[in-house]
């Protein structure tokens, strides 16, 4: 019934638009005319007045300016024909052939041949027989720039007001309206006779599925229609037949009832799904309330709700709720879970305020939403096996010019896999924009030393609490929020010096505004002496401050040529820099203390260790840091790339990076370790591959199971590789990912012209990675792996992922899909699905299969490719979630 109601509201907003029809039961092909003027020119026009009958059933609004001339005639109407035109004045007809046109305000009439008799006020249009005995040149009317409709043959009778239309095919939101007679009388009523509604672009549909409807009456409020009934495959199915219907049409959006869908599941049995009410408040916002029952017990509930207002901000916000129960009640196995979900997003435009932001995007809720919800009943592998989620709420606003910034914001990221919570509420921060403060605005000629100078500040506030999820609304955990103020300082300065170096040279300042310190004590209990922190609540202040001054410079390396090799380059960036750091654990300061640990032995703590911007750092630095950049590239003679003289340049390492520091002043351990990263591409940049790693430059001791100050070269050795991560990602066709990209970018660029309901579509659509199935890839094979290795010294530890994802195509109408990945840590397969599609033009069939895991199921789909068309599907699944 939904979508039956769905296609009459569709036929409303068709024909309400038209204001001339006219068709009879067969097309009427206007006899070969011998008599027409061989003096007519091949292109006239002609401007002609008619009565103010005709000009008002022409189409002139209503608050429209009305011309008049002497003899009290209203308007003017404009006719054209390519071919010849024909007036007759002792019957007053004029006749038009060839891409006849006649255009009137808003309304335009083309076709082949346009017959205007002005003695009885009616104008009558059609196609033509051409050379090869086809009609051609149908009648197209465009009216008030709505879409075009395209019809077999019109009349319409200015006096009477009545028009007749045969053929009418035209699209209306993706779907295509065909009707063999359509009537309109001067009560702006319409009859409607033999009417097909269809997905299909083409006369004959070759797969249509839809509703063909006999008879209906259509006004300005209300429809009213005879026997429907649904069409597959140009099979009528009249045993699925409403003999009747009677719908209210208020033009506007209305409250009204959200239809269900059916099922079953192996965990919680029988469904009604979605089951719900849409709540039209206004032109500005909208909401649906939606639930689902399941017959054993489980059952969820969401509130939907979207606003808009033009030129100034929109966005919306969902609440879900779900009460999942599984297992047998009664049992050990029976669980009951309680879960929840929130989303809001929010958008600014530009436009409405200059000078200020404001966005949200906000999702937060239980860990195991989606997974225990099967991500709403959708299945969606992404949503599913995400372990994160994060919110951002933020307002900026620019002040002097654009040389103060102020932004605030709050945050919040959560753990899903640990179960933890950060959150930020809230986080501000003030910039003012570096100048140099002993430059002159009346400055001629280059700057001197002094006036590079450079000067900014940064003042940023915090309330942060880091937490577990099951405690986060208790009473303790919202007495462990931790906030304070830190101020910034920055002072450069950069010359440039003996042409080929570059002299940096810095001073920071940092202080921070603590309102919690922390001591740490021994108190003896009963199971013994037990290492407490405390929270010392009141305002303390710490600061610290470096200087650093270095040289940097660029060496350029040429290889020769090597086969098909042109060149190679090689770019080294050296940087050394001076820096030195005070001991801010000195007593003096007041920052650290000792304390006695359960072991007897002394210890030196922050009393700031663990706050939001950490302690000043601890012993004295005077040292050198060091670091070099590489990159390596190459010109290769390619056969296939024809620019630049058929030279390619190809990336061999990017930004390949070894760093240090070397502390002289250090009671031991001098030298730091060494950090290298970079990065590169191969195979014609289809797999991008980055990888990391540390060096530990001293020796371990199994024995005492700690780090030794003596260097690994005593030993024999290099280093020792502590740590090391290699991730790459890949695309053999990376057309594929471009298809689907240039697919997501295409209907974002179409929200601005959306309803809230076409969004909705929308959004659930761009929500599933198999929504968009390009049949015109034949194939794509993509997919990602990490691989991260840990050595501290006592213990090593490896984990590893492939996740691999792609589709081929079986015939140009038969796709196959999948997705899968291994875990090789824990030596499993991450969740698996196979999916295979039929395209059948206007619609599509889709079968998919979740063969094993927690989410085994199957379902097969039919539905229409239109988006605001998802409601017109067929679905059978059948789904063994949270089988064993």
């Amino acid at each position: 019934m939904r979508s039956v109601a769905v296609f009459f509201l569709l036929i409303v907003t068709v024909f309400s638009g038209i204001s001339v029809y006219g068709q009879e039961n067969t097309p009427e092909i206007p006899p070969s005319d011998t008599t027409r003027n061989a003096a007519v020119d091949t292109l006239a026009a002609e401007s002609l007045t008619v009565d103010s009958l005709v000009a008002d059933s022409l189409g002139t609004p209503k608050d429209s300016t009305q011309v008049k001339n002497k003899d009290g005639l209203k308007a003017m109407v404009t006719i054209a024909a390519a071919d010849s035109q024909v007036t007759n004045l002792k019957t007053n007809i004029i006749q038009l052939y060839g891409d006849a046109k006649i255009k009137y305000e808003g309304f335009e009439l083309s076709a082949d041949y346009i017959r205007v008799d002005q003695a009885n006020n009616e104008v009558f249009a059609s196609g033509l027989i051409d050379h090869n005995g086809k009609y051609a040149g149908r009648p197209v009317v465009i009216d008030n720039n709505e879409p075009p409709k395209a019809v077999d043959s019109l009349r319409y009778n200015f006096d009477t007001g009545n028009g007749v239309t045969f053929g009418i095919f035209t699209e209306v939101d993706g779907g295509f309206i065909q009707a063999s007679r359509v009537r309109k009388n001067q009560y702006n009523e319409m009859s409607l006779f033999h009417g097909m509604y269809s997905t299909c672009n083409l006369p004959e549909p070759h797969t249509h599925f839809g509703i063909q409807i006999s008879k209906g009456i259509v006004t300005e409020n209300q429809i009213i229609s005879g026997p429907a009934y649904l069409v597959m495959e140009g099979v009528p199915l009249k045993f699925i037949t409403i003999p009747f219907g009677f719908f209210p049409k208020p033009n506007k959006r209305s409250s009204g009832f959200l239809f269900p869908t059916f099922g079953e599941e192996f965990n919680r049995g029988f469904f009604m799904r979605d089951i719900g009410w849409y709540l039209a408040f206004n032109d500005y916002w909208d909401s649906e309330l939606r639930g689902t029952l399941y017959s054993k017990g489980s059952w969820e509930t969401s509130v939907q709700t979207r606003y808009r207002v033009n030129y100034k901000y929109n966005g919306g916000f969902n609440i879900n709720f779900a009460n999942t129960k599984s297992g047998v009640e009664g049992t050990s196995q029976y669980q009951a879970r309680h879960d929840f979900r929130v989303n809001w997003n929010h958008t600014q435009l530009q436009e409405a305020n200059p000078g200020t932001t404001f966005s949200a995007s906000v999702q937060f809720g239980t860990s195991g939403y989606a997974h225990n919800t099967a991500a709403n009943a959708s299945y969606n592998y992404e949503e599913i096996t995400r372990n994160t989620m994060n919110s951002s709420i933020s307002y900026g606003r620019t002040f002097a010019d654009g040389k103060v910034n102020f932004t605030a914001s709050m945050r919040h990221s959560q753990d899903m896999a640990n179960q933890t919570l950060s959150l930020d509420l809230p986080t501000f921060s003030l910039s003012v924009a570096s100048f140099n403060p002993f430059d002159s605005k009346d400055r001629i000629g280059e700057q001197k030393w002094y006036q590079r100078i450079n000067v900014s500040y940064s003042l940023r506030g915090d309330n942060t609490l880091n937490t577990k999820e099951a405690g986060l609304f208790s009473k303790e955990t919202l007495g462990q929020f931790q906030h304070g103020f830190q101020h910034s300082i920055p002072v450069s300065l950069s010359l440039n010096v003996l042409k080929y170096f570059q002299f940096n040279s810095s001073v920071n300042y940092n202080e921070g505004w603590h309102f919690q310190t922390y001591r740490r004590r021994l108190e003896n209990t009963i199971n013994g002496f037990e290492e407490l922190r405390d929270t010392v609540q009141g305002f303390r202040r710490s600061y610290d401050y470096s200087v650093s001054s270095g040289l940097s410079t660029k060496i350029y390396g040429m290889y020769p040529k090597i086969g098909k090799i042109q060149a190679m380059r090689h770019v080294i960036t050296p940087s050394f820099n001076l820096n030195y750091r005070p001991d801010f654990s000195d007593p003096m300061y007041g920052f650290y203390r000792r304390y006695i640990d359960s072991r007897g032995e002394e210890n030196l703590y922050s009393i700031f260790q663990g706050s939001r911007y950490g302690s000043p750092g601890s012993g004295r630095s005077m040292g050198i840091g060091f670091s070099i950049d590489n990159n390596l590239e190459a010109k290769i003679l390619s056969k296939k790339d024809t620019t630049d003289g058929g030279v390619k340049k190809v990336p061999i390492l990017q930004g390949l990076t070894f760093s240090g520091n070397y502390n002289f002043v250090a009671d031991s351990f001098k030298l730091s370790n060494i950090n290298f990263s970079g990065r590169t591409s191969l195979f014609n940049q289809k797999i991008n591959l980055n990888f990391n790693g540390t060096f530990d430059p001293y020796s371990y001791d199994q024995t005492l199971q700690r780090r030794v100050n003596r260097y690994a070269l005593q030993d024999g050795k290099l280093a020792r590789l502590t740590q090391f991560g290699l991730s790459f990602d890949y695309s053999l066709n990376p057309d594929a990912n471009k298809s689907r990209q240039n697919g997501l970018d295409s209907l974002d660029a179409q929200k601005s012209n959306m309803t809230p309901e076409q969004q909705q579509q929308l959004a659930r659509i761009s929500s599933d990675p198999n929504a968009f199935v390009d049949f015109n890839i034949p194939w794509n094979l993509a997919g990602s792996f990490s691989f991260q290795y840990s050595n501290p010294g006592y213990r090593s530890t490896v984990t590893a992922t492939l996740n691999v994802h792609g589709d081929f195509s079986l015939t140009p109408k038969w796709k196959v899909q999948f997705n899968s990945g291994y875990d090789f840590r824990q030596k499993e397969v991450s969740m698996t699905r196979f999916s295979i599609y039929r395209d059948l033009h206007c619609w599509d069939m889709s079968f998919g299969w979740v063969p094993f895991g927690r989410f085994q199921s199957y379902n097969v789909t039919i539905r229409a490719k239109a988006s605001i068309l998802q409601d017109l599907k067929l679905t059978k699944r059948n789904d063994n979630f949270g089988g064993f």
